[in-house]
């Protein structure tokens, strides 16, 4: 077992294992061949090739999901580096520990018209927590540089709720010289994360518990996620409205009570704590940004960062929101009556009015019927995870699914979905449903171009024909560009990309069929990926996802 002679990446690859780097997700090239070489044989690293490298970046995304430990992706120099910018940027909003590694050439032949030569150092521009450019090491000095810029980016990527680094690593030739024994014994600089602000989290507890309304709304938690039970302590006295994406329980069924036309006056809250990052229903963003003035608005959130969605912030909490969530209960008053309040049993009521409605409501074949059928066919029992795509497919998500779901909601694009669930699948022994429709998945077909996946992932594909999600904007009907340009219709099937990456492949086109197939998606595991297409009309898709909403406007 030898090593590179390049004394950056052995530095670099040191101390990747230190700071509990135990993955890395390799793209080809010559360039960082030496940074390769060394990844795959540190033993303390599992390493998993992706050609492609905007999927990479996602797969490495959804390894991070799966092991809650930060994952290396490592890329070649010149535009390789800039194919991982999506899922930066979707690292970045998720608070993902994504570390990317490019090989770069050395500085004095950059923008000199040489081959894969491009200013790298600040590429990713504001997307990364932290980048980094490591010397090549020549004396003492220069190694003692070089070791404290690895160990400020690692640190990086785990302060302040955890965020992507780029570590780019110039090296100039000759490359392929391995001939180091051992890894040197790198220092390694620690860091403890601060605690939940207690004189903060008193004033907001203060305000919290002496609301007569109070209500908590929980957005996407990705990372360690939330539980119901880390809101026992305030449950009953607030009310707590959750996605499926927030809470492992599955979603409050908010949106669907929103919808009406007129609200009741007494559904509005006198105080507002926000915990966790995006939300899907742009009703409640809409309810809440017409808030009055006098409501105190408060949020929780690892990074500490201002995220003023609602127009009316206040304060804000850095912290883990279990924790902070904690430290209101053990903040309440002691004559709090623990029976519920008006303003809670208001809410519930009408809460439980809208899951009999949803109860009720029987859609035809369909992208909702084919999402319902397969959440009906998930039990509890049964060791799986499911990630769901942005656009239509989540929000089907959160009308169906009583348990976490994953989604890449921090940028909410449609890239990546189907990788993110493949790297994920590569980390687990769990049963991994990728729901997604058609053009997130043509768009990343490239990731099931990859001989490691196994039977443990299996893919809901939603085919009606190109972006059905723009059939609902009744604006854009009367426009020459809607078909074609907005919803870039197509006829393209799956059948094909399955065949060429020996992907198990099966169709429906009717209700018989999409039943039959959720069957088969569930059997027990092959070699390889299962994925079944449901092909489906968007106008009639449209035409039941409104049927679906009338029945709660009136």
């Amino acid at each position: 077992m030898v090593y590179s002679n390049k004394e950056n990446v052995n530095i670099l690859t040191s101390l990747l294992v230190a700071h509990g780097v135990s993955f890395a997700v390799v793209c080809p090239g010559s360039r960082n061949a030496p940074i390769v070489h060394n990844l795959v044989t540190c033993p303390d690293i599992d390493c998993f090739s992706v050609t492609d490298e905007r999927s990479a970046g996602f797969y490495a995304l959804g390894m991070v999901q799966a092991t809650l430990s930060p994952v290396a992706v490592c890329v070649t120099s010149g535009t390789a580096l800039l194919n991982l910018l999506p899922a930066v940027a979707e690292a970045y909003y998720q608070h993902v520990p994504l570390v990317v590694i490019s090989a770069d050439r050395p500085p004095q032949w950059i923008d000199q018209l040489d081959g894969q030569t491009l200013p790298q150092q600040d590429a990713l521009g504001r997307f990364v927590r932290k980048a980094v450019s490591l010397p090549e090491p020549h004396n003492e000095e220069e190694h003692w540089f070089c070791n404290r810029l690895v160990n400020e980016a690692l640190l990086a990527a785990r302060q302040c709720g955890d965020g992507p680094v780029h570590i780019n690593v110039p090296l100039t030739e000759p490359l392929y010289e391995f001939t180091v024994d051992s890894l040197p014994d790198e220092r390694m600089i620690t860091y403890a994360a601060p605690c939940v602000d207690k004189r903060l989290m008193t004033e907001c507890a203060g305000m919290f518990w002496k609301a007569s309304r109070p209500m908590v709304v929980v957005g996407q938690s990705s990372k360690e996620k939330l539980i119901a039970d880390d809101f026992a302590e305030i449950s009953g006295f607030a009310v707590v409205l959750n996605e499926a994406l927030s809470i492992g329980c599955g979603a409050c069924h908010f949106d669907e009570l929103l919808c009406q036309e007129q609200l009741p006056d007494d559904l509005v809250p006198d105080f507002l704590l926000y915990v966790g990052d995006t939300l899907v229903s742009r009703r409640m963003k809409q309810f809440l940004r017409k808030l009055p003035k006098d409501v105190p608005v408060w949020a929780i959130s690892e990074d500490g960062a201002v995220h003023d969605t609602f127009k009316s912030l206040c304060g804000v909490i850095e912290g883990h929101p279990a924790d902070a969530i904690a430290s209101l209960g053990d903040l309440a008053p002691m004559k709090r009556r623990r029976g519920t309040s008006p303003f809670f049993d208001r809410w519930d009521e009408l809460l439980a009015e809208t899951d009999e409605k949803i109860e009720d409501f029987t859609p035809g074949y369909s992208q909702m019927a084919a999402v319902k059928c397969l959440e009906e066919m998930l039990d509890d029992d049964d060791d799986f995870v499911t990630h769901y795509a942005n656009s239509m497919s989540v929000r089907l998500a959160n009308i169906y699914a009583c348990h976490y779901v994953f989604c890449n909601r921090g940028v909410n694009g449609i890239e990546g979905s189907l990788s993110t669930a493949a790297g994920f699948s590569l980390e687990t022994d769990q049963t991994v449903y990728c729901v997604l429709g058609d053009l997130s998945f043509f768009y990343d077909s490239n990731a099931l171009w990859n001989e490691e996946l196994r039977g443990n992932l299996r893919i809901l594909l939603l085919n009606n024909g190109g972006g059905g999600i723009f059939e609902k904007f009744e604006g854009l009907q009367g426009s020459p560009a809607r078909e074609r340009f907005v919803m870039a219709k197509h006829h393209a099937s799956a059948e094909g990309i399955c065949q060429s990456y020996h992907v198990a492949y099966r169709a429906a086109h009717n209700m018989d069929e999409l039943e039959e197939g959720i069957n088969w998606l569930q059997q027990e595991q092959g070699e390889r990926p299962m994925l079944l297409e449901v092909f489906t009309d968007s106008a009639n898709d449209a035409k039941i996802m409104k049927a679906y909403y009338d029945r709660f406007r009136r």
